[in-house]
């Protein structure tokens, strides 16, 4: 009786947390760190799977997550680094995005701004998506459909974002607004209303931000961003009041990366299968184009 409730619930549990079924490394290491909450044993459990051979792109992925969350995110680079080799083409992508998150949590910047433009790189040669116009994406256990366009647009967003830790206000307001133009939102809106506050052009800051107040983008509903774009008003009313200017960044604008990119661009096949009509829309502004 004891042995059968024990079965019921481990089933229930499975459920419950979309757990896989069967009793292999990787199930057990994901049922240690969904059900149990231990993740120290469900990195052993993780490790057992990678040399197991067990589901190893899921297992490294997870593996990594798990570590960061246990501030272990420089162990968790390495650990990805070291065995990504093992892991399908079709896990690459995915491992990408962990350690772009993993970088931004150790604040490596330098190498979190060289993976985005090598993803960036990818999407200009019609590599990202295996040449599909969407891919399937997950959060919080929800699967929703992203466009080559939002993945742009997202990724240029978190360049610009690692740019303004630098405070390289310059280079980040050229790659925000190029992020907008592909997929406006009121967040990279609010982000390079900042970018501008930083350089001490606060008309066209305030320009930026009247989109957001006034809900045109997507995104200006949200408590948050109308939050921070109201903070961000106050802010440049403060400046121009006082009369202050913040002082220049003095960091240079990243000329050759730009230029690559364009030149990378300008060698585009139009009759290559692959490209995205997306690509039209860059191509045409290259001579604006910052990544």
């Amino acid at each position: 009786m004891e042995k059968t409730k024990n079965s019921s619930s481990i089933t229930t549990n499975h459920v419950i947390h979309k757990l896989p079924s069967g009793d292999s490394p990787y199930v057990r290491a994901k049922y240690s760190q969904m059900v149990e909450k231990d993740l120290e044993g469900a990195v052993v459990l993780f490790w057992e799977a990678i040399n197991a051979g067990d589901r190893v792109d899921s297992a490294l992925k997870d593996m990594a997550v798990v570590m960061k969350q246990l501030d272990r995110a420089e162990e968790a680079i390495e650990v990805i680094k070291s065995f990504r080799d093992r892991c399908s083409k079709q896990a690459q992508e995915s491992l990408d995005n962990v350690l772009i998150d993993l970088y931004k949590k150790c604040g490596k910047l330098d190498e979190q701004i060289e993976l985005l433009k090598q993803k960036l790189r990818m999407i200009c040669e019609g590599e990202a998506f295996n040449g599909k116009p969407t891919k399937t994406a997950r959060s919080h256990g929800k699967k929703f459909q992203v466009t080559v366009k939002q993945e742009t647009s997202r990724i240029l967003g978190n360049l610009g974002w690692a740019y303004m830790q630098l405070t390289n206000y310059t280079t980040a307001e050229v790659v925000y607004r190029k992020a907008q133009e592909i997929d406006p939102d009121a967040n990279k809106a609010c982000n390079l209303c900042l970018c501008l506050i930083k350089q001490e052009r606060y008309d066209e800051a305030s320009t930026v931000l009247e989109e957001v107040m006034l809900g045109i983008l997507p995104g200006s509903e949200d408590s948050k961003s109308r939050q921070r774009s109201k903070e961000l008003l106050n802010e440049i009313e403060a400046y121009k009041s006082a009369r202050f200017s913040l002082p220049s960044s003095g960091l240079s604008f990243e000329d050759t990366f730009i230029g690559g990119l364009n030149q990378l661009m300008s060698n585009w096949n139009p009759n290559r299968s692959r490209r995205l009509p997306i690509f039209e829309e860059i191509i045409s502004n290259r001579d604006q184009l910052a990544c």
